[in-house]
């Protein structure tokens, strides 16, 4: 069965070309003009993943993922034209997975698709749970507990999670955090782990300013540590 996938763009000829390559390329699409189109298309046709632009009239990108990420985990692509870095920090930190600056290739943009599409799917199939001091995750039911009460997470997020709790112990460097949730190694841009990390610490630790958990290793990277 196709993946669906939901473009959103307030530029019609755009929503048109990606449209178009994407269905050449043997997915379903949906598209949307703006953020509330995107929200009511999202609800009746449940898309696998979100292609997002965030600069859109009548609801904007960011005020999209803010409403979405309250009733769904459906990984996102962020597409954005300004080079601000903070715009795109921004989209990290309300729930974005990835993001495309444009211009970009249409060969790109599929292959960022592709990688975390893959990567959903060995999610879903690998059954198996994991338990790390008062953290459990539920690699089939794809949720997370912390001292048993429910943690929603995005799905870029629960990747790192996993693969903290799978070595606990192990340093991961940025890189291969990138390549554990993007399913290739693209060129990083390493505060895109920074933003998850810091995210994942906000729901996960005791008090995030002090990690217990996920612990910073200055020039290398991060690992996940249980104290007693």
């Amino acid at each position: 069965m196709a993946k669906k996938l939901l473009i959103v763009d307030d530029k019609l000829e755009l929503r048109q070309l990606l449209r178009s390559y994407l269905v050449e390329e043997g997915f379903e699409v949906f598209t949307a003009s703006n953020g509330q189109e995107a929200l009511f298309t999202a609800r009746q046709h449940k898309p696998d993943l979100i292609i997002l632009d965030l600069m859109m009239p009548e609801m904007s990108g960011f005020e999209f993922l803010r409403a979405f990420r309250r009733e769904s985990e459906t990984p996102v692509i962020v597409l954005t034209a300004r080079l601000e870095e903070n715009d795109k920090v921004v989209g990290l930190e309300l729930g974005a997975d990835d993001y495309v600056t444009k211009p970009f290739s249409m060969r790109e943009l599929t292959a960022r698709i592709r990688a975390v599409l893959r990567r959903m799917d060995k999610a879903v199939a690998a059954p198996e749970r994991l338990r790390r001091g008062n953290i459990e995750l539920d690699r089939t039911s794809r949720l997370v507990w912390v001292n048993g009460q429910e943690v929603e997470l995005t799905p870029s997020e629960f990747e790192i999670l996993a693969a903290f709790l799978e070595t606990p112990g192990k340093v991961f460097s940025r890189l291969e955090l990138l390549e554990r949730i993007q399913g290739d190694a693209y060129e990083g841009y390493e505060r895109t782990i920074d933003v998850h990390i810091r995210n994942l610490r906000l729901k996960i630790e005791p008090d995030p300013a002090n990690p217990h958990y996920i612990e910073t290793v200055y020039g290398a990277g991060y690992r996940f540590t249980v104290r007693d």
